[in-house]
C-alpha cells in the first residue's frame, strides 16, 4: 500500500512525473555508455589504466559542482534542461569516429564534456523540482528518483554489454544519443512558465561561494551532507574490498555480481518507501537509521557466510541511498529557489567526492591490510556519525518565500 501511495502520488502531478520520466530515459543510456567506456578503451589499448581513466574524466567535474551550479541559476531551468540533453544527443555521435588508440582521446574528452553537462543537469533537475513541486511531495520524488536510477543500473549494463557486442562502442553511443534526445523531448512537455532570473550584481566568485554559504550556514542541511561525505567515504573503501569479501567466500570474481544485484535490489526498495518514511521520521532521523544500517552491514560483511553476505548487500543499498535523499529533501525544504542549483551542486560535490577517496584508498590498503579490519572500520565510522543526526530537528518548512525567478506551474 504504501509504494502504490508513493507511486500514485509522483504519477498524478504532471512535473514530477515528466520529470521522473526524463531521468530515467536519459539514465539508461548514461549507464550503459559508463560500463561500455572503459571496456572499449581496453580492446583499443590494451591498457588497464587507460580504461580506468573513463571513469575518472566522467567524475573529474563533479569537483567543479559549485561552479557549474551557478548555470542552473542563471538561466530557465527547463530550457537549461532541453539544451544540454540536446547538446549531449548531438556530440555522442562524435564518438562513431574513435576506432584505434589514436582516436582514444576524443572518447575521454566527450566523457569530460559529458560529465560537466551532467553536474549541470543534476543541479538544474533538482532546482527545478524543488521549487515546483509540493513540500510535502519532494521526499516521494527523490526516493522514485533514487528506484529508477537504481533500477537503471540493474537493467542497463547489460543491454548495453549486449549492444557492444553486436555493433561495438559506436552502437551504445548512437543508443545514449537517442536516449538524450528523448529526454530532451520529455522535458519539452512541461508546462511551467518560468520568469528570467534576475540580473546578477555580484561577480561569478561571489555568486558560485553563495550556495556553499547558504548550505554552511543551514546547521541541519550540513550536518547532513557532511555526513553523507562521511558515508560515501566509508562505501568507497567497501567498495573496493568487494573481491576479497568474494574470494573469502569461495566464489569466483564474476560472484561480485550477485552482490551488486542484491545491493540493487535494497536501494530500489528503500526509494519505494522513502516519502512516507520521511514525512514519519524527518530527514535527520531517516538518515541516521539508513547510516547505521549500512555501517552495521558492512561491518558484517567480515562473515564469511553467502547467506550474510546477500543480506548485507542488500541492507547496504537500502541503507546508503537514505542519506543521499535526506540530504537533498531537507536542502530543497530549507533553500529558496534562486539558490537551488549552486546550492544542490555544492552538497553533491561534498557527499559525493569523498567515494572517489575511499576508492582510492581501499584498493591502497587491501594489499596489506586485512580486509576484515578494513570492513570493521569503514563500518564503525557510519554508526557513530550517525549519532548527532538523532538531535537534528526532525522538520523544516521553506526559509524563504518563493521568489519572482522561481518557476511555477503554468
Amino acid at each position: 500500500m504504501t509504494t502504490k501511495w508513493t507511486l500514485l502520488r509522483v504519477a498524478r502531478d504532471r512535473t514530477a512525473a515528466l520529470c521522473l520520466t526524463g531521468v530515467v530515459v536519459s539514465g539508461f543510456g548514461t549507464s550503459a555508455l559508463w560500463l561500455v567506456s572503459g571496456v572499449w578503451v581496453k580492446d583499443l589499448t590494451g591498457s588497464d589504466g587507460l580504461a580506468a581513466l573513463c571513469l575518472v574524466a566522467m567524475w573529474a567535474p563533479t569537483l567543479a559542482g559549485p561552479l557549474l551550479g551557478t548555470l542552473a541559476d542563471r538561466t530557465r531551468r527547463v530550457p537549461l534542461l532541453i539544451a544540454t540533453n540536446a547538446l549531449l544527443a548531438a556530440l555522442l555521435p562524435a564518438l562513431l569516429t574513435v576506432d584505434s588508440p589514436a582516436t582514444v582521446w576524443l572518447l575521454f574528452t566527450v566523457l569530460f564534456v559529458y560529465g560537466a553537462t551532467g553536474a549541470v543537469q543534476d543541479a538544474a533537475e533538482s532546482a527545478l523540482v524543488g521549487s515546483v513541486l509540493p513540500a510535502d511531495l519532494l521526499g516521494d520524488f527523490n526516493g522514485l528518483r533514487m528506484t529508477a536510477n537504481e533500477g537503471v543500473k540493474i537493467l542497463a549494463p547489460p543491454a548495453g554489454a549486449a549492444l557492444y557486442t553486436l555493433y561495438g562502442g559506436p552502437g551504445v553511443a548512437l543508443l545514449d544519443a537517442l536516449t538524450f534526445l528523448l529526454a530532451a523531448g520529455v522535458y519539452a512537455r512541461l508546462r511551467l512558465r518560468e520568469p528570467r532570473p534576475q540580473r546578477p550584481t555580484a561577480g561569478r566568485r561571489t555568486r558560485t561561494a553563495e550556495g556553499a554559504c547558504h548550505l554552511w550556514a543551514r546547521p541541519v542541511p550540513r550536518l547532513l551532507t557532511l555526513t553523507g561525505g562521511v558515508t560515501m567515504l566509508c562505501a568507497g573503501v567497501n567498495g573496493a574490498l568487494v573481491h576479497p569479501v568474494v574470494e573469502a567466500l569461495g566464489h569466483s570474481p564474476a560472484y561480485a555480481g550477485v552482490l551488486y544485484a542484491a545491493q540493487g535490489a535494497g536501494s530500489v526498495a528503500v526509494g519505494l518507501i522513502s516519502g512516507p518514511t520521511l514525512r514519519r521520521l524527518g530527514a535527520p532521523r531517516f538518515a541516521a537509521c539508513g547510516v547505521a544500517l549500512f555501517g552495521a552491514a558492512v561491518a558484517l560483511r567480515a562473515v564469511p557466510s553467502d547467506a550474510v553476505a546477500l543480506a548485507c548487500g542488500a541492507a547496504i543499498g537500502a541503507g546508503l541511498p537514505a542519506v543521499l535523499i535526506a540530504t537533498l529533501t531537507r536542502i530543497q525544504h530549507e533553500t529558496p529557489g534562486p539558490l537551488l542549483g549552486r546550492v544542490t551542486a555544492t552538497a553533491q560535490t561534498l557527499v559525493f567526492t569523498p567515494n572517489v577517496l575511499g576508492l582510492a584508498a581501499g584498493a591502497a590498503l587491501v594489499e596489506g591490510v586485512d580486509h576484515r579490519l578494513l570492513l570493521g572500520c569503514a563500518g564503525l565510522v557510519p554508526v557513530l556519525a550517525a549519532v548527532p543526526l538523532l538531535q537534528a530537528p526532525a522538520n523544516a518548512s521553506r526559509t524563504d518565500s518563493r521568489s519572482p525567478s522561481d518557476a511555477s506551474p503554468a
